[in-house]
């Protein structure tokens, strides 16, 4: 720091001087990988385990992750995303008809690409996922199914948050009216790969 007859002023213009030029330095820097996602504040909907490289929690506890534990689950660490966490990211609208009714609804939700980044999940040519919902079903993709179908994790039914007895709160789901090989299926044969009440992603690579 400098002092003369313009004392204080002369300060402040060099302070300035040095922060934008360190705003612009910090500009010119590559890209990093994101930072560790934390804990919500609210409860844990998804939970994300495997070839992932931000984990938030630590490993299964058999007494207090029952239905993980049930499911037969085992874990070191895993990535555990509340709904805050899920809805900031980038929504998509898909409008598929549903088999439940035969009609188009409206859902809402981020890409399961963008969910799989939050946890870190490695993206190899022969990462593949499990989806599995509450009651225990498990459905097998391809990452490279999920990038291609465009997958979302639904949050939202008709606007509405979906609700734990319904199809929600999350839903695994893609626009099958929309993707030729499943549109020509019958309508109860397209949603095979999307279980709905997601709670857990293994990832494998």
């Amino acid at each position: 720091m400098r002092f003369s007859h313009t004392g204080k002023v002369q300060t402040i213009r060099m302070d300035k001087r040095e922060f934008f030029g360190a705003a612009l330095a910090t500009a010119a820097l590559p890209a990093t990988a994101a930072p560790t996602v934390q804990p919500g504040k609210g409860p844990a909907l998804l939970t994300i385990t495997g070839a992932i490289t931000r984990p938030n929690r630590g490993a299964l506890d058999p007494a207090l992750d029952q239905m993980m534990a049930k499911h037969k689950l085992a874990f070191a660490s895993a990535c555990a995303l509340d709904f805050a966490a899920l809805t900031r990211l980038p929504a998509q609208t898909i409008r598929p008809t549903l088999e439940y009714d035969g009609k188009p609804h409206a859902l809402r939700g981020p890409l399961l690409m963008d969910v799989l980044a939050l946890a870190g999940a490695r993206t190899g040519p022969d990462t593949r996922l499990a989806l599995r919902a509450v009651d225990g079903y498990t459905a097998a993709i391809t990452l490279k199914q999920a990038r291609a179908q465009r997958f979302i994790v639904a949050t939202h039914l008709d606007g509405q948050p979906m609700a734990l007895g319904g199809l929600g709160p999350l839903w695994t789901v893609i626009d099958a009216d929309r993707v030729p090989e499943l549109a020509a299926l019958p309508l109860n044969q397209r949603f095979g790969a999307c279980p709905w009440a997601l709670y857990h992603i293994e990832v494998n690579a």
